[in-house]
């Protein structure tokens, strides 16, 4: 099974960092206001960055790095992506 690690940009603007098995179910549970505490009072959420990784072990650890990084550090990480997801884009299951 596939885990993801992801992050939201909230309504006031500030980012979410969480981790899951399914990107689709876990965004509508945030836009329902189903998902963390945090996103709740942050209406509306937007993803904008995921990334695929081995196990939930590594999910975890990867989340928690991400919410170690200072904010410009993310916005560097949302801009990398971007670059890259142009030519990608992202899946019609991710999200």
């Amino acid at each position: 099974m596939a885990w993801y690690v992801y992050m939201l940009r909230c309504g006031d603007g500030s980012l979410y960092t969480g981790s899951t098995t399914d990107l689709k179910r876990r965004l509508d549970a945030h836009q329902r206001g189903k998902g963390a505490k945090y996103t709740r009072s942050r209406l509306p959420v937007e993803m904008v960055y995921w990334e695929e990784v081995a196990d939930r072990s590594a999910a975890l650890r990867r989340e928690a790095a991400i919410k170690g990084l200072a904010r410009q550090e993310k916005l560097a990480l949302l801009e990398e992506k971007e670059k890259v997801g142009r030519e990608e884009g992202p899946r019609e299951e991710e999200c």
